[in-house]
């Protein structure tokens, strides 16, 4: 009688924290998520070693064990460059050997064209495999052909089955594998749908795994939700080494690449590329194109924002107006709704300023999201200005954080931002006591530091 095979279960997983439950329920136990429970089928322990003899992993890695931190040797991580300035920026100044990275973003933003960029200039020393799941080879080679680019060392797999994909390379051997995209990957030990939770997760681990054994850096290609975050299990960007988000407006042509993490750089690093015939091209001078170049007018505020080790030069606008409403509308754009609320509730108890019954709208040119408190005073500033119709004197910049209590408060490396308004020949700056100069003035640049909001107002008036 033949042994018959050990029967498959099934469990739910939050896609939101990778939590296993063993029925489904409406709420997530462990982050208490809504609605994120996804079903997935888990197959018999006794399967596993065969599924890692056929990717061909058994009896590679030494065997465990606990070693003293300081009888580990360790080094520098060598890094190479993708050939393109503000890509390495955001990776941290390149690519590190058996790094896996996840690109994620909205449709048609400019994930594949990047990394295809970025794929041909480094086939160039390093082999490389472009694997597509979305697109025919014809597809990839004829933009490859609009973009321009090399193709004599740029080599292609159309595939999706992640065990192929796993033999392909374990023959060609390639240093750096691009998989476009994760969601369409699927491995045969698992009898879930590709694209389900169990499928994104089990073939994202594979490729993490054979990343780690043999170097190979690996670039995942991720869809993005009608919410904003990547498709899939929420443990998917804990696998990988970094995460990078592609933000832009709709119908402009600049592109902002966003390291949400990363742990071989910095966090929140920001690259700047502007896309054009021949694909993307990075901006070298972001804040040049981040200010409108004509005169001050009401309700505008340039503020310096640093964006991981970058300072950037950004316009705020306000439009206050009043409202026909009996709850007037509080909406901001690149910044957070309830700061703006809160900062508004400051103007009127420490600044004397009433907008309780107008409609208060606040925009942060150029698609950026200014997550730091340095834009407090400048949106302060903004606000008073749209209000009495008056424009900030010419060449005028502004940053610090508003307390409640209506102090200015210093916010971190204020000489390099002061140093970044004097280089694009701003006149005069507004910052906290706390972020003036201790030793020299910066040319041309008159320093104004105050210590409390109605201080800041007086300032902005004169």
């Amino acid at each position: 009688m033949a042994k018959t095979s050990a029967k498959s279960r099934t469990a739910y997983v939050c896609t939101e924290c990778g939590a296993e439950h063993s029925k489904w329920q409406g709420q997530c136990a462990d982050c208490g998520a809504w609605n994120s429970l996804s079903e997935i089928v888990l197959e018999p322990a006794a399967g596993a070693p065969a599924a890692a003899r056929r990717s061909g992993w058994a009896g590679k890695a030494e065997a465990p064990k606990i070693t003293a931190l300081k009888d580990v040797r360790h080094s520098e991580e060598a890094r190479v460059s993708t050939g393109i300035g503000e890509f390495d920026r955001v990776l941290g100044g390149g690519l590190v050997e058996g790094a896996v990275v996840l690109v994620g973003g909205d449709p048609g933003i400019g994930k594949s064209t990047l990394l295809l960029q970025a794929l041909a200039r480094m086939s160039a020393s390093l082999p490389a495999l472009y694997v597509t799941g979305e697109e025919s080879l014809a597809q990839v080679a004829g933009r490859a052909v609009r973009l321009d680019l090399p193709l004599d060392n740029l080599q292609a797999l159309a595939e999706t089955g992640i065990e192929t994909i796993l033999q392909h390379a374990s023959v060609a051997r390639p240093k750096l594998i691009v998989a476009d995209s994760v969601q369409t990957l699927w491995t045969e030990s698992l009898t879930a749908a590709p694209g389900s939770v169990s499928q994104v997760r089990e073939s994202a681990a594979r490729l993490v795994r054979y990343a780690k054994e043999t170097g190979t850096a690996v670039f995942l290609v991720g869809h993005v939700t009608k919410e904003g975050g990547i498709a899939g299990p929420r443990v998917l960007e804990h696998m990988v080494d970094a995460v990078l988000y592609f933000e832009g407006e709709s119908g402009s042509r600049f592109r902002v690449l966003r390291a949400f993490k990363n742990r071989f750089g910095a966090v929140n690093e920001l690259g700047v590329f502007a896309m054009g015939e021949k694909g993307l091209k990075e901006v070298p001078n972001p804040s040049a194109i981040f200010l409108s170049g004509s005169a001050q007018q009401p309700g505008s505020c340039v503020m310096v924002t640093r964006e991981g080790t970058r300072p950037l030069l950004v316009e705020v606008q306000a439009l206050v107006d009043s409202s026909p409403l009996s709850n007037p509308r509080r909406v901001a754009v690149g910044l957070e709704q309830n700061r703006l609320a809160m900062l508004l509730a400051v103007l009127h108890r420490h600044g004397g300023v009433v907008v309780g019954d107008q409609d208060v709208f606040v925009n942060v040119v150029g698609g950026i999201r200014v997550q730091e408190t340095a834009a407090d005073l400048p949106v302060l500033l903004a606000v008073l200005s749209s209000l009495r119709d008056r424009p900030l004197a010419e060449k005028t910049v502004a940053f610090g954080e508003v307390g409640l209590s209506g102090e200015i408060r210093p916010v971190p490396n204020g000489e390099e931002r002061l140093r970044e308004a004097a280089t694009h020949g701003f006149k005069r700056a507004i910052v906290p006591k706390g972020n003036a100069p201790k030793s020299g003035t910066f040319k041309g640049l008159e320093v104004v530091a105050v210590e409390r909001l109605s201080q800041a107002l007086e300032a902005a008036a004169e």
